[in-house]
């Protein structure tokens, strides 16, 4: 497929190719679910942590005899139903991290992509590399696609971009090699330069399945 390369007034400058199977790709919402939650789950810290009865300071001694006053039965003030003793089955710091199969991280991220471009809120743009940091220069870009909420995706070495907009609200800058599922979602809008397509190009396309050949070979 052939889309308009646009610069940073939103004219267009040319024509690029972008990859069937990964810009038109069948939009599998529930690979969204799947992805978000697993990233999500990594972000966790998981430095919760709560006191057993082992671990709460403090004496020992029985508080008051076994019988004869009229009381539950404690053998000491740090049980569990006594205040300020230990909890038991409460949290304690884990590992929340998984990882999910590299076919599925793919496949969410060409749905992600494919969904942009169907709703036209993905713009391959060409010259958005400011030579010295400029938020102004920034926010002018975006209002000329009316884009509040925009991730851009470019190269890694693209650092008064990355500065530019680093102080705009619900503007995210994100090299190639850290595109991601739940940024793409969360963004409206996705600019994408025009230099790091042939990446996205090679490291998420697929090859054309068995029937796919057979429909081919039928048309052709």
């Amino acid at each position: 497929m052939r889309v308009d390369v646009v610069d940073t007034r939103k004219q267009a400058v040319g024509k690029i190719d972008l990859e069937d199977s990964v810009f038109a790709a069948p939009v599998k919402s529930w690979l969204f679910y799947e992805v978000v939650k697993q990233q999500l789950a990594s972000r966790r810290a998981g430095t919760h942590s709560t006191k057993t009865v082992s671990m709460v300071q403090g004496t020992r001694k029985k508080p008051y005899r076994q019988k004869g006053t009229g009381q539950a039965r404690h053998g000491t003030l740090r049980a569990v139903g006594m205040r300020g003793g230990g909890t038991v089955h409460k949290p304690h710091p884990r590992d929340y991290s998984y990882e999910l199969p590299k076919k599925m991280v793919k496949g969410a991220l060409r749905s992600a992509l494919s969904l942009r471009l169907s709703e036209n809120k993905l713009h391959v743009v060409s010259g958005w590399a400011p030579a010295k940091p400029k938020t102004k220069g920034a926010i002018e870009v975006l209002g000329a696609f009316s884009a509040e909420k925009a991730l851009i995706i470019g190269e890694k070495s693209n650092e008064g971009l990355a500065k530019s907009v680093s102080n705009i609200p619900h503007v995210k800058f994100l090299p190639v090699e850290a595109i991601n599922v739940y940024d793409l979602l969360k963004h409206e809008h996705v600019f994408i330069s025009d230099k790091v397509v042939a990446q996205l190009n090679e490291r998420l396309k697929t090859a054309p399945s068995r029937k796919d050949k057979e429909l081919a070979a039928a048309k052709a």
